[in-house]
């Protein structure tokens, strides 16, 4: 696709939205803290942006490479992982933090690249949904830098977005093989897979798991795996030992870097924090960047252009935090 500096959005996907915008939805501007509504992702039932999603999602399946990969999402099968065991009725007793470590094992062994633990809570859950478990498990799975570097994605060269999906049925199994692994043990345990939306508001448990800190262009940016990668979660009442939060410095190099800012076609990305449901975050504006999203197949133009993602500049970008931290300090 040839990106004009002035993006003009397809009438198609702008006849199919609503009359409410996508970021009152998302609570941008209010000043008040309230759980997440279910938005674009979720069943076109429970929000009011089914049409959008649909035509998307028609754009999404035009490309029969993308449309294979993605089809697994709603299909199931052995892509999307194995299907729920039985809970045994015998509990393995463990301390939780063996039960911790094990699992932890178990999901790097099992396809995952980062897991993280954290409490349950109610801002985990989108509004209107419910979970009794104690423990929200997420596991991170990481993009070919290689392939999601073409991003964004047009008729032709589709790669970026095949593997996004890619990733997203990775996801889907490793945190299936891990679900099982705890049922086998004696524990319940619910999987919550992308792409599509269900209970688990993933963004904010995965920062309370320790696997990043948001970034300008509205995803997690990894210390490790910078940006490019995908998040899949499951809950449970095995006993397990929290992660913290990592806080590295990612708002001391977005608050300097334009990169995502300037790779967004439509202009989506805020320079600055924006008070959503109470809290001062950055904020990619949902209006703007669907439109373009469903043009280039899932876009993630924001995510190749992103400095965190390219293998090896994390580290130097941590050098450079630290120096700077070292530096304030004896001033």
């Amino acid at each position: 696709m040839s990106v004009k500096k002035s993006y003009m959005p397809p009438d198609d996907v702008i006849a199919a939205f609503p009359e409410i915008s996508g970021n009152s939805v998302n609570g941008f501007g209010q000043s008040e803290y309230r759980q997440a509504a279910p938005f674009f992702w979720h069943p076109p039932e429970l929000q009011p942006h089914g049409g959008l999603q649909a035509k998307v999602l028609e754009y999404l399946f035009s490309q029969e490479e993308v449309a294979l990969e993605f089809s697994h999402v709603a299909m199931g099968g052995p892509v999307r992982g194995p299907e729920p065991v039985a809970q045994s009725d015998q509990r393995v007793q463990r301390t939780p933090q063996e039960w911790s470590a094990d699992i932890k094992q178990y999901g790097l062994a099992n396809e995952a690249d980062v897991v993280g633990i954290a409490a349950m809570r109610d801002d985990y859950l989108f509004e209107g949904f419910q979970n009794e478990h104690k423990y929200i498990v997420i596991v991170g799975v990481a993009h070919d830098y290689d392939t999601m570097k073409t991003a964004p994605a047009y008729p032709g060269n589709t790669g970026s977005a095949v593997e996004v999906g890619r990733q997203y049925n990775r996801g889907a199994r490793a945190v299936s093989k891990l679900r099982n692994y705890i049922l086998e043990q004696g524990y319940p345990a619910t999987t919550y897979p992308g792409p599509m939306a269900d209970a688990i508001n993933m963004v904010p448990a995965a920062i309370d798991c320790g696997l990043g800190e948001l970034g300008k262009h509205g995803s997690l940016i990894h210390r490790e795996l910078g940006s490019s990668f995908r998040l899949a979660a499951l809950t449970t009442d095995l006993p397990l030992v929290t992660d913290s939060p990592d806080v590295f410095g990612v708002d001391a190099v977005c608050s300097r870097c334009q990169a995502c800012e300037r790779a967004c076609p439509p202009r989506a990305i805020y320079s600055e924090k924006q008070m959503v449901r109470g809290t001062a975050k950055w904020y990619v504006d949902f209006d703007k960047c669907i439109p373009f999203f469903a043009e280039a197949y899932g876009c993630a133009a924001c995510i190749a252009a992103c400095p965190w993602s390219i293998p090896g500049v994390a580290d130097n970008l941590l050098n450079k935090l630290a120096r700077r931290k070292a530096r304030e300090g004896e001033d």
